[in-house]
C-alpha cells in the first residue's frame, strides 16, 4: 500500500524548502521558478489530503483514519 501520510509530509516539506529557496534567491528568474515548484508540491499535498479524507469516510470504522496496509 502505498504511505499517503509519508508522502503528504515529504510534499509539504519540499514546498516549504521551495518556499525559503524562493524568498532567499537574488535572481528573479529562480524565484519565480521556485515559487511555481512550491505551488506545484502544495497541489500535490492537497491531492493527497482529499484522497486521504476520502479513503477515511470509505471506512468510518477504522479510528485513525488510516489506510490499511494490504
Amino acid at each position: 500500500m502505498i504511505d499517503l501520510e509519508g508522502k503528504l509530509v515529504r510534499f509539504e516539506e519540499l514546498a516549504g524548502e521551495c518556499e525559503l529557496i524562493a524568498k532567499l534567491a537574488t535572481d528573479h528568474k529562480k524565484r519565480e521558478l521556485f515559487l511555481r515548484v512550491g505551488g506545484h508540491y502544495r497541489d500535490l499535498a492537497a491531492d493527497i489530503k482529499t484522497a486521504i479524507m476520502n479513503a477515511a469516510i470509505d471506512r468510518p470504522n477504522d479510528p485513525d483514519g488510516r489506510l490499511p496496509s494490504r
